[in-house]
């Protein structure tokens, strides 16, 4: 399993769309055998849900989330927990363990499609 989470100062980043960091989990049998903290090199959640299932991610930990977003990380076979707060560590130990708090209908509140506003943007490669 890889477990992908918005990262931002060790907390959950909350704009699913403008993360410019993840940190990612390799977790076996249950428990993480590693973490890395990598740059985005896009933006906008069409590219973003692209950029992480080309990382191998299966599952997303993040805030707030629109719906686009969802439908895209869906569509990438990403399984996605949004609406979550406070540290990052701590998100994926309780996901780990079955606890994890968040919300189902998490979203992003403030999205917009004005000022040549692109959803899908585009990643350099």
């Amino acid at each position: 399993m890889k477990i992908a989470v918005t990262y931002e100062n060790e907390s959950v980043f909350q704009h699913f769309g403008h993360t410019e960091k993840f940190k990612i989990y390799e977790v076996e049998n249950d428990s993480i055998v590693a973490m890395s903290i990598i740059d985005v090199d896009c933006g906008g959640h069409e590219a973003l849900a692209v950029f992480l299932k080309n990382q191998g991610v299966d599952t997303l930990i993040c805030g707030g989330i629109g719906g686009g977003a969802q439908k895209a990380l869906t569509e990438a076979g990403i399984k996605w927990y949004g609406g979550v707060k406070g540290d990052c560590n701590s998100a994926v130990i309780s996901l780990l363990v079955g606890k994890l708090e968040y919300n189902p209908d998490a979203k992003c509140d403030h999205h917009h499609h004005e000022d040549g506003h692109n959803c899908s943007g585009h990643c350099s490669h």
